[in-house]
C-alpha cells in the first residue's frame, strides 16, 4: 500500500507541474493578446479538452508521458491563440529560418506528432482492443479530427463570427489551406509512430537493464 501510495503521489506531483505550467501559460496568453474575440473563438475547444481531462480523471489516468505530450500539445495551442496563428511571433522566425513564403506556425500545431501516443494509450485501455488493432486508430481519430475541424473553422468563420473569419481561418491567402492542413496532419501521424516505436524500444531496453 505504501508503494502504491507513493507511485500515486509522484503522478499527481508531476501532473501538478504540468497543470501548473499549462495555466501560466493559459493566462499569459489571455493577458497578452491583440484580439480578445479570437482568444475566446481559438480556446473553446481548449476548454472542452480540459473538460474532458478532468471529468474523466477518476475513471480513467493516462501515463504521465501522455499528460505531458498533452500539456505540450495544449501549449503550442494556447501560445497560437494569443496572437492569433498567422501572427505567431516564433511562426514568422520560422518563416525566416525556413524561408517560407507564410507564417507556418498553424502547420506547427496541425502537425499532431504529440497526440498520437495519448490517444494509442488511451485506445488502448479503455476499448481493450489488441495492439495490432489499436495501431491505426489512433492515425484515423486524428485524421477524423482534423478534417471535422476544418468544418468547425468553416462554420466558425463564414456561419457564427464572420468578423472574426479571416484571423480565426490564418489560410493567409492559401486556397488549399485545409487539405495542406489535413495533410500535414496525416505526416505528423505517421512520425507519431515512429516516435511511439523509439519510445517503446526505449522503454524495453531500459527495463533489460534494470533486470
Amino acid at each position: 500500500m505504501k508503494l502504491y501510495s507513493g507511485a500515486i503521489t509522484v503522478i499527481e506531483r508531476k501532473l501538478f507541474l504540468f497543470v501548473l505550467v499549462f495555466v501560466f501559460l493559459w493566462i499569459n496568453t489571455l493577458v497578452g493578446t491583440t484580439d480578445i474575440a479570437n482568444w475566446l473563438i481559438e480556446n473553446t475547444l481548449t476548454v472542452i479538452a480540459l473538460l474532458f481531462l478532468i471529468f474523466t480523471y477518476k475513471s480513467y489516468r493516462f501515463s504521465n508521458f501522455s499528460y505531458f505530450l498533452i500539456c505540450v500539445f495544449l501549449c503550442l495551442h494556447v501560445y497560437g491563440s494569443e496572437y492569433t496563428y498567422a501572427e505567431n511571433p516564433f511562426g514568422f522566425w520560422l518563416q525566416d529560418v525556413l524561408h517560407s513564403s507564410r507564417n507556418p506556425y498553424d502547420r506547427l500545431v496541425h502537425f499532431s506528432l504529440l497526440l498520437y501516443y495519448p490517444l494509442y494509450e488511451c485506445i488502448l485501455k479503455w476499448l481493450k482492443l489488441e495492439k495490432r488493432e489499436v495501431f491505426i486508430l489512433p492515425i484515423l481519430t486524428i485524421l477524423s479530427a482534423s478534417a471535422l475541424y476544418e468544418i468547425i473553422e468553416w462554420l466558425v468563420a463564414d456561419v457564427f463570427f464572420v468578423e472574426q473569419g479571416i484571423s480565426y481561418l490564418g489560410t493567409q491567402g492559401d486556397v488549399w489551406d485545409s487539405q495542406k492542413d489535413m495533410a500535414v496532419a496525416f505526416f505528423g501521424n505517421i512520425s507519431g509512430v515512429i516516435f511511439y516505436y523509439i519510445y517503446r524500444l526505449y522503454n524495453q531496453s531500459r527495463s533489460k537493464t534494470d533486470t
